[in-house]
């Protein structure tokens, strides 16, 4: 059974941090690429960042140098650090795996390219 369970949300004023977790089951993690997507009220999911199994990151301009994707092998867990939150980080966060192939290990930000998703985490950013 595909399991993605995210946890660490929270409510922070902006300049704080958060740390998500995603905890996967065994069949989801063994994908090569996974990510964190967010989705604001009103808008499109978006891809934040994603991590190969080989460990190459990518990000979206937004929010590079303040956030860092990182899986941790041993636990079956993604995680999500967010640091200089800032309110259009406002959002639910979502963990999605995908065994979308890619010759680079670069993994896709893109939402129709992944199979498995959890159920999402709520980050609230106030000025």
């Amino acid at each position: 059974q595909v399991q993605l369970v995210e946890s660490g949300g929270g409510s922070v004023q902006a300049g704080g941090f958060l740390r998500l977790s995603c905890a996967a089951s065994d069949h989801a993690y063994s994908r090569d690429c996974m990510g964190w997507f967010r989705q604001a009220p009103g808008k499109e999911r978006e891809g934040v960042a994603a991590v190969h199994s080989d460990g190459i990151t990518t990000y979206a301009d937004s929010v590079k140098g303040r956030f860092t994707i990182s899986r941790d092998d041993a636990k079956n867990t993604l995680y999500l650090q967010m640091n200089n939150l800032n309110p259009e980080d406002t959002a639910i966060y979502y963990c999605a795996a995908t065994g979308w192939p890619t010759r680079t290990g670069i993994c896709p930000r893109t939402r129709h390219l992944y199979d498995y998703w959890g159920q999402g985490t709520q980050v609230t950013v106030s000025s």
